[in-house]
């Protein structure tokens, strides 16, 4: 029913739930110290830059980020090799902070906005996204079912929608306590990565 898990999506799983278990029994102060805070926050340190993609608030965060790692992260792996999926997914993550550090920075500066920056950021759904962008171009029309929502579509309106859904849920001003625009940025980023990789041309 599933297909087998590739070596470095089986590595990434094992150590978000391994962290996410770890930081529950350490505690919450272990947990923000390692999400990611705005560069102007005291809390923030460099190595937050990494380590809060690894990071998760609850159990359902931990799950559905999985569940897309899983789902488009095994095909990609399969299709770009070990070392390149890797590398895929760390700048989608990468790209995804960027993003949303950049909002936060033009909100701040520029709109004038009361953003709290001691608040962090933390999870894998920005590289999940940029995995989710990635599918959509490899795989274009090939059905998906998610759990939520539950309905087959081609991967690429799948993208389309979702894509849309995040840009208008972070430009509604509306405080999901998600960070849309790193979602956003992920996948943006994905599809960088898939220009620079020659893979839009098809």
């Amino acid at each position: 029913m599933f297909p087998p898990l590739t070596d470095v999506v089986k590595s990434l799983i094992i150590i978000n739930v391994m962290m996410f278990i770890g930081t529950h029994i350490a505690g919450n102060e272990i947990k923000y110290m390692l999400a990611v805070f705005y560069p102007a926050s005291e809390s923030f340190q460099p190595f937050q830059l990494i380590t809060h993609m690894f990071m998760h608030g609850n159990g359902a965060h931990l799950f559905f980020n999985m569940y897309g790692l899983f789902m488009f992260g095994v095909p990609l792996e399969r299709k770009f090799g070990p070392q390149r999926f890797l590398l895929y997914y760390l700048l989608s993550g990468f790209g995804a902070l960027l993003l949303y550090m950049l909002i936060m920075y033009i909100q701040i500066n520029y709109m004038e906005m009361p953003i709290n920056i001691n608040i962090p950021m933390l999870g894998a759904s920005g590289a999940v996204f940029g995995l989710l962008a990635g599918f959509g171009v490899i795989y274009a029309n090939q059905t998906i079912r998610l759990i939520i929502p539950p309905i087959p579509m081609k991967a690429k309106y799948f993208v389309l929608i979702f894509g849309a859904l995040e840009l208008f849920l972070g430009f509604s001003g509306m405080d999901t306590g998600v960070a849309h625009f790193a979602h956003v940025g992920g996948a943006v980023t994905g599809f960088l990565i898939m220009a620079q990789w020659g893979l839009l041309r098809r």
